[in-house]
């Protein structure tokens, strides 16, 4: 077994003991609010919310931030590959997303070697201030909004660390008012596209990695000011692919990748929304998104029409 399907495996055995964690959790304390905003109890507290505004970001971090179900777990998996092409570094054993786990998960990432992987669902307001001042760069991955709402939905009834919902609709509601983890899908759009020209910051979307992700493959590398070749690029993007990501996964985290990865496609929505709730959402769109460049990028008359 090579070395990164040992540190798969690791992880995976950090995600299954989450999950058996929660099996002691009512249904009613699976979710905590944090300055107003629901997260899982189980992966996040507190105290690491408060450790994390002290952790130490370094310039040369890849950081990842995505809105759940959005592709976090494959622009994760990607940016993994494209450091163990350029840097020849494994993955860390350490689960990326900085929200999760315990307050003493930062002492063990400020012993990881760089370039380190990092990743985050927080809104653009609530990553700590020192992640910025670093001037580390960012790349910042969207969804068309009701594939995302689908994803999550069945994220929400698939994953133990989550309550169940009884039904879509009554999951649509809480997505559209924001009252899901993470908060609102709109809110977190809204606050990215203020910064959507910033420097520092590369803007992915789901849809266009699932066009051509070799080209995407190129740009986000080259975004990271990590050079691969040509044989290095197709590579990542043929191991990259959702089909292959989750053979591998299926493999070392069985259990993860049932929950975490399901059907990577492009509208599935249309097998969920009602006429009323698509028009629902249209609305929301138009009125918070319509003419601006992330909307624009999000190429909604394309994929939600």
């Amino acid at each position: 077994m090579s070395k990164e399907e040992q540190i798969g495996k690791q992880i995976g055995k950090q995600i299954k003991k989450f999950m058996e964690d929660c099996a002691e959790v009512p249904q009613d304390k699976k979710l905590i609010d944090f300055n107003r905003v629901l997260y899982p109890s189980v992966l996040c507290s507190e105290e690491t919310f408060k450790a994390l505004e002290s952790f130490e970001a370094r310039e040369d971090d890849l950081m990842l931030v995505s809105y759940p179900k959005c592709g976090t777990n494959w622009s994760v998996n990607l940016l993994n590959d494209i450091v163990k092409a350029v840097c020849n570094k494994d993955p860390s054993p350490i689960i990326p997303i900085l929200e999760f786990g315990a307050p003493d998960k930062f002492e063990k990432l400020n012993q990881e070697p760089s370039p380190r992987v990092l990743a985050t669902h927080l809104h653009y307001d609530n990553i700590p201030q020192r992640f910025f001042d670093k001037k580390l760069k960012m790349m910042v991955v969207f969804r068309n909004p009701k594939d995302t709402a689908v994803s999550y939905f069945h994220f929400y009834n698939n994953n133990p660390v989550l309550p169940k919902y009884s039904s879509w609709d009554t999951f649509f509601e809480d997505f559209m008012s924001g009252n899901v983890c993470w908060g609102s899908y709109f809110d977190h759009a809204l606050a990215w596209n203020k910064h959507i020209d910033d420097e520092g910051v590369l803007i992915m979307t789901f849809e266009e990695m699932k066009e051509d992700l070799k080209a995407a493959v190129k740009k986000i590398s080259k975004f990271f000011g990590l050079s691969l070749n040509e044989e290095q690029t197709q590579e990542v993007a043929g191991k990259g692919t959702f089909t292959a990501m989750k053979e591998k996964m299926t493999e070392t985290r069985k259990d993860f990748a049932k929950i975490f990865l399901r059907k990577g496609e492009v509208g599935d929505w249309k097998n969920h929304f009602s006429e009323a709730q698509s028009q629902e959402i249209d609305a929301k769109f138009e009125a918070c998104l319509a003419g601006t460049k992330l909307g624009e990028m999000l190429k909604y008359n394309v994929y939600c029409k």
